[in-house]
């Protein structure tokens, strides 16, 4: 089907009849998309607002927050955002969960991918036509290759990195839990509070875990801000997705609801965190015998077979050769 529709367009419109087919499709997609990106959605709060400005005698130019350059794709957020409840909570949970905290993170994640995939299916179709323009006659199959695995790649490699980095702050999470939690016990050991000693552990672990770092002072500023306490651990938990600090907020929760002491919660639990980080140490050191054994087969066993057999096979590939 491609040889003959490949047929069809180089004896319709020449040797390059492809490669402008690709552009023509192209062409269209991006006729396609311009009506929805120039369509302004109407907002229905904007009425509240104009009026809500109109009684208290502030015009839009005296905003208290002052438009950072992220909020030039607002009139395409439409487009670059997920229009269901669904799908935009879980965007910028993972947003949150890799570290990236703007309220325009999910917007310039999706612009991301736009844009690399636009810039890298343009930089696929300059080096086909290159291509074609050096070698002559290119097979429909490689052109297409050329022009669609660029496009491809700009457009996922934002999401490769975002779950990259969420992966990379989870385990820095998780290695340095266990240290955060002993100097949180010792605090509260020393007379401080729940929120003291929170705000002293964002402090103390801010050289060696700063993720950890800065999930502790977020709580801490939010307990600040006047925000109920179980509310924002509840916030915490599902905002590292964590199962070690699921735990430990379902642990100071039942800790406050049942009126326990918090040192003892703390301390048995920080025990256990211990545990747990010894545990997984063996565990890595148990699994490593296992991935050694298929280098040192490839990269010792060939090796070895071939002195030990190398001779006797060159001496019996003479003693044919001889006769």
């Amino acid at each position: 089907m491609f040889e003959s529709f490949n047929a069809l367009l180089v004896e319709k419109l020449g040797p390059l009849g492809p490669v402008f087919a690709l552009l023509a499709l192209g062409l269209l997609l991006v006729l396609a998309v311009i009506p929805t990106l120039l369509k302004k959605q109407h907002d229905p709060l904007e009425k509240l607002r104009q009026q809500r400005a109109a009684m208290t005698g502030k015009t839009e130019g005296a905003a208290l927050r002052t438009k950072s350059s992220a909020d030039k794709l607002e009139k395409y957020a439409h487009f670059l955002e997920p229009q269901s409840v669904e799908e935009m909570s879980a965007a910028r949970l993972k947003m949150l969960r890799a570290g990236y905290r703007s309220k325009n993170a999910v917007r310039t994640y999706h612009f991301a991918k736009l844009a690399l995939g636009i810039g890298a299916l343009i930089l696929g179709l300059a080096y086909t036509l290159l291509l074609k323009s050096q070698r002559g006659d290119i097979p429909t199959q490689t052109m297409i290759l050329y022009t669609i695995m660029p496009a491809a790649f700009g457009y996922y490699l934002p999401q490769y990195w975002v779950q990259r980095r969420l992966q990379t702050r989870q385990q820095e999470i998780v290695a340095g839990f266990a240290d955060a939690l002993d100097l949180m016990l010792v605090c509260v050991e020393a007379g401080q509070s729940l929120d003291q000693s929170i705000n002293r552990v964002a402090q103390e672990m801010r050289a060696g875990y700063p993720a950890l770092a800065d999930e502790f002072e977020q709580v801490s500023q939010e307990v600040k801000a006047g925000k109920e306490r179980v509310q924002v651990l509840k916030d915490l938990s599902e905002r590292v997705g964590v199962a070690d600090v699921s735990s430990f907020v379902t642990t100071l929760v039942q800790s406050a609801t049942f009126g326990t002491s918090i040192s003892e919660a703390l301390r048995v639990y920080s025990a256990e965190m211990r545990d747990k980080r010894v545990m997984r140490a063996e565990e890595k050191a148990n699994v490593l015998p296992t991935k050694l054994t298929l280098g040192t087969m490839m990269f010792t066993l060939p090796p070895l077979m071939l002195i030990l057999i190398g001779p006797s096979i060159y001496s019996i590939a003479t003693q044919l050769g001889g006769r």
